[in-house]
């Protein structure tokens, strides 16, 4: 029985799966074993002499010693070290270049605006081509992690430099990054035991759900952006205010939901048995999970710090 999923990627690496051609976990594949009838028939109607395993030439022919075809690396089924490695490597390369950002910005301002900028759209046009396209290039996929790294060094370095000036603290926004990186672990921790023990489950509907509410949120941040350029603040949902508060909270909400629904995505691909190239594909999805409820959680902080800060 062929598994079914709502997931974007599981579905391509599927579809690939079920091609014209036997593939690894498919039916049928391997069922000729050596010395049964048939064996060989393929390659003797294409111009490759049948040569029994263990006479001259054989390994020769591109087999190995145990007479069985070798699998290229891109085809051998994901694991779950694989996304963890990869998502390592997607996550170290925010870092980096998020690290190297912040500094840059509390010593040039001008200049870490300049490269928060450029983080943001380039990481927005960037991700949505590896999205809609699945692609699963490591280079495009760490370039992505790097403009995010330009984004959030950027703005980590700005909100701290806003509360430190409204402290009065100078150590007040490194506290605020801090909080933000033990924030963002620990959410990440308890979104994790919560979807094991199956505490949240990851249905169809919640998918859908989930999804349809961070569209809806997208949105929303669109047209606050645009109207920002018109009216100081926008409509006022990303400001230090009651409603900056409520709209940063639904946020992080929504930010700690899409982590479940890439946990779904994983654990079907590894029941799948789809080649580890996807593996890229999901430590993309847990990146920009992951950096998005970074960002949520800094700004709350920020907003909750300033709000109170009498």
């Amino acid at each position: 029985m062929r598994m079914r999923s709502s997931n974007p990627v599981l579905k391509r690496a599927l579809q690939q799966q079920s091609g014209p051609q036997q593939g690894y976990g498919q039916p049928g594949y391997g069922q000729q074993g050596y010395g049964q009838p048939g064996y060989g028939q393929p390659y003797q109607q294409q111009g490759y002499p049948q040569q029994a395993y263990g006479q001259p030439g054989y390994p020769q022919q591109g087999y190995p010693e145990q007479g069985y075809p070798q699998q290229a690396a891109g085809d051998q089924p994901m694991t779950i070290d694989d996304v963890v490695v990869r998502t390592g490597m997607t996550l170290g390369t925010v870092a980096i270049f998020g690290v190297i950002t912040y500094f840059l910005t509390m010593g040039n301002l001008g200049l870490g605006m300049g490269l928060m900028f450029v983080g943001m759209l380039g990481g927005l046009i960037l991700g949505l081509v590896i999205a809609f396209k699945q692609i699963t290039n490591p280079v495009a996929i760490l370039s992505y992690a790097a403009l995010q790294g330009l984004l959030v060094g950027g703005l980590s370095a700005f909100l701290g430099i806003s509360l430190s000036a409204t402290l009065g603290d100078p150590t007040a926004g490194t506290s605020l990054v801090s909080q933000a990186v033990i924030g963002t672990v620990v959410v990440f921790g308890v979104m994790l035991a919560l979807y094991k023990f199956r505490i949240i489950k990851v249905t169809d509907g919640f998918v859908k759900a989930v999804s349809y509410a961070v569209l809806g949120a997208a949105a929303l941040m669109l047209v606050n952006f645009v109207l920002s350029f018109f009216i100081s603040g926008g409509m006022g949902l990303r400001e230090p205010t009651w409603l900056g508060l409520g709209i940063g909270l639904v946020f992080v909400v929504l930010a700690a939901l899409t982590l479940a629904i890439e946990f779904r995505g994983i654990e079907e691909g590894v029941e799948a048995g789809i080649p580890n190239k996807f593996a890229w594909q999901f430590a993309f999805g847990l990146t920009v999970s992951l950096v998005w409820l970074y960002i949520e959680i800094l700004r709350l902080l920020w907003i909750i710090k300033t709000m109170f800060a009498d």
